[in-house]
């Protein structure tokens, strides 16, 4: 194993279980590339020994090449209140889509093509991304660090199911989120790749060409609406996504 990618795994498995965050990695173990970010993932992924429940993903870019990374499945959750490891004090969420994988999508050569990918999806869900990053100033970090911390994901709130969700355009609708009946936050929200599809495609192709592929019962998320937003503790707060749904959710340390 390559020693640099070992010690690397290993400080951010501890900022993990330390339950805060952290400095960056020092210098010399920090990722050059996003092979290495991705090495360093997997590396995460064996030590903390946990299964993986789902990934989130978007288009890549060159910036950004290669934009996923686990969720860990005792992170995901549909329980209210959900639990969260707030940041000064909030709660910080992205509003998402995701998708419930239905089969597997197994390691193979040729692409999977868009036609197969849907129909591997059993629903399309709304879901919050519940953000936490190990660093303490993620915006200092390349984005190799970043990727090798899981792109600052600290697991998944997961809502109601929204059958025909892929009738709609899924391009850009209104983001709203209420408190006892009073708008807390509202915006016109917007996909940052244009449709939820298009990242879950990208995903599958890239998972069936590095790894044993998506399984049936993951759930992918595929980039944020409106960025993060922060969201008081111990509130129960509706947040609804356009004429598609909504979901309810209080957040507790």
């Amino acid at each position: 194993m390559n020693m640099t990618v070992d010690t690397a795994a290993r400080f951010l498995v501890a900022a993990r279980r330390a339950r805060r965050p952290g400095e960056r990695m020092p210098e010399g173990i920090r990722p050059p590339d996003a092979e290495t970010a991705v090495a360093i993932q997997q590396r995460v992924t064996e030590l903390l020994g946990l299964a993986v429940g789902g990934w989130k993903c978007s288009v890549p870019t060159p910036p950004r090449p290669i934009p996923m990374a686990p969720i860990y499945a005792p992170t995901i959750t549909s329980a209210v209140p959900c639990p969260i490891l707030p940041i000064a004090g909030k709660a910080r969420i992205e509003p998402e889509i995701a998708f419930e994988m239905a089969r597997d999508l197994t390691s193979r050569d040729a692409p999977y093509s868009e036609a197969e990918v849907r129909a591997a999806i059993r629903t399309p869900r709304l879901v919050l991304e519940l953000m936490g990053p190990r660093y303490i100033d993620p915006t200092a970090a390349t984005f190799p660090e970043l990727l090798a911390d899981g792109i600052a994901n600290q697991g998944l709130f997961v809502g109601p199911a929204i059958e025909r969700a892929l009738d709609f355009a899924l391009d850009s609708f209104p983001i709203i989120i209420e408190a006892d009946g009073r708008a807390l936050y509202s915006v016109q929200g917007k996909h940052p790749d244009g449709h939820p599809l298009k990242p879950l495609v990208w995903l599958a192709n890239y998972l069936s060409k590095r790894s044993d592929g998506l399984r049936a019962g993951q759930v992918v998320t595929t980039g944020s609406y409106c960025g993060v937003v922060d969201l008081p503790l111990h509130t129960l707060l509706t947040v609804r996504f356009g004429e598609i749904g909504s979901l309810s959710v209080e957040f507790s340390a």
